[in-house]
């Protein structure tokens, strides 16, 4: 079979249509962000063998075969190349996501893949199934790793056939159950989120922390993982609530989360044993409770809120009616919270969540836009940083490059979103800034992190 070296930025025909009118230009190699850097010292680079070139419209070999074709996985490459695998769903109803992911990886591919880093994806359709079948056809050819697929489901099913061939997968979900050896969550997990808000907030002097979360697997993630970060911290979880996820119950959820009739009950009760006395001071007293609904103190100082758009809006505007008040209670969020708008609701205006700092992935964003002529899905600067860190491995680790010892490296790596790291038990971790919503929009008030030196956050 005849092996040809790949260009910087790879088109497969078949895979996306119209792809060849977004080709990344060539004359702006140079202007492009620094790609991933590996903190391990590099190994010496193995050169490799003189091959003819692959124009931007040919197949790579082989990528034609049925699915269902029995092909026994080849040796390692013997001309050297690294081969990597990218499972996406580029047809179905996620195939915009799938798309978003494909672009951001061809530039990562052009700006750091070298001449023998050879990129080849395969469409999963969105559906396990799907990704049963083009992980068969990528380990068939030769890929060394598998980047993907993009939803948990997939992601399980793929993973026997990457354990019987021995190759690392990097999954692009958030899934934790997904993590196992050899199985690497790229993905945002709920739990760095909430340790990144958390730890934040106990460095505020926060210690009482409370959580009102929609009843959902999200939601649950993330009131186990408040549970266990406030007391890994030395806080205090005070009280938990869950609503349905249509919103139906959200009104007497609220109410009786915040303890409004105890508190409405004490606050009449005070009245009337006020207004049966005469005295200056009670009448005085009498006067302040009038423009009260409420007496005494819900038992947390800050609220953490995992939802977004319409419903956080929604949750957000009860608390104040039932006399939560923003001004003494902190609200905290997830990364939900990151898009435009939330300061319209003046109850949310000083929340606090975590994200990846603006400032660190602005380029990526600009640039995509450039290119594509369309803002990105948040997903997409994982496509960028999964091709991204492979190509740099396979330069710099180039007999074994995607063994977990090194796709684990304890120093982690730099990427569009900020510092990340690949944890031997599939897990990852993240450098989150701490962003404040504004009227506006939002700022940072805490910056992310650039290394995991201990105790940086």
């Amino acid at each position: 079979m005849t092996v040809w070296r790949v260009l910087p930025l790879l088109v497969l025909a078949g895979f996306v249509a119209g792809c060849e009118s977004t080709d990344v230009p060539r004359q702006t190699r140079q202007a492009n962000p620094a790609p991933v850097q590996v903190t391990p010292a590099p190994l010496p680079a193995v050169p490799a063998p003189a091959l003819p070139a692959l124009s931007r419209t040919q197949l790579i070999p082989g990528l034609d075969v049925a699915p269902e074709a029995a092909i026994p996985a080849p040796p390692r490459d013997p001309y050297g190349l690294v081969r990597v695998g990218l499972l996406l769903p580029l047809t179905g109803p996620a195939a915009d996501v799938g798309q978003a992911l494909l672009n951001a990886a061809q530039m990562a591919l052009f700006d750091v893949g070298d001449e023998r880093f050879v990129l080849q994806p395969y469409d999963t359709g969105g559906t396990p199934d799907g990704a049963v079948d083009a992980a068969a056809l990528a380990v068939a050819h030769g890929a060394q790793v598998l980047l993907g697929p993009v939803f948990s489901a997939s992601a399980k099913a793929v993973m026997p056939q990457a354990q019987a061939a021995g190759i690392n997968m990097i999954p692009f979900t958030t899934d934790p159950t997904v993590a196992a050896p050899g199985v690497f969550v790229m993905g945002f997990l709920a739990h760095e989120q909430v340790r990144r808000i958390i730890t934040f907030s106990r460095a505020q002097g926060i210690e009482r922390f409370a959580v009102l979360a929609p009843a959902t697997p999200y939601g649950e993630t993330v009131v186990d993982a408040m549970s266990q970060v406030v007391m890994q911290t030395g806080g205090s979880l005070t009280r938990v609530a869950y609503y349905d996820q249509s919103g139906e119950d959200l009104n007497d959820v609220v109410r009786s989360f915040a303890d409004y009739d105890r508190r409405h009950n004490a606050l009449l009760a005070q009245r009337a044993t006020l207004e049966s006395r005469t005295d200056t001071v009670s009448r005085v007293a009498l006067r302040r409770l009038e423009r009260l609904d409420t007496i005494g103190e819900v038992p947390f100082d800050a609220l953490l809120i995992p939802a977004q758009g319409g419903r956080l809006t929604e949750v957000a505007a009860l608390l104040p009616f039932y006399d939560i008040d923003p001004g003494r209670v902190q609200l905290l969020g997830t990364m939900v919270w990151h898009g435009p708008g939330l300061g319209k609701e003046p109850a949310l205006v000083g929340g606090w969540y975590p994200a990846p700092s603006p400032d660190v992935n602005a380029t990526f964003y600009s640039r995509y836009r450039e290119f594509y002529g369309a803002t990105p899905p948040a997903i997409a600067t994982h496509g960028y940083d999964a091709v991204a860190l492979a190509a740099v491995l396979g330069r710099t680790r180039p007999e074994r490059p995607f063994m977990s010892d090194g796709l684990a490296s304890p120093s982690g790596f730099s990427g569009v979103d900020g510092v990340f790291r690949l944890l031997p038990t599939g897990l990852s971790e993240r450098g989150f800034a701490v962003l404040e919503i504004t009227r506006d929009g939002s700022e940072p008030i805490d910056p992310a992190p650039t290394t995991f030196e201990a105790n940086q956050f």
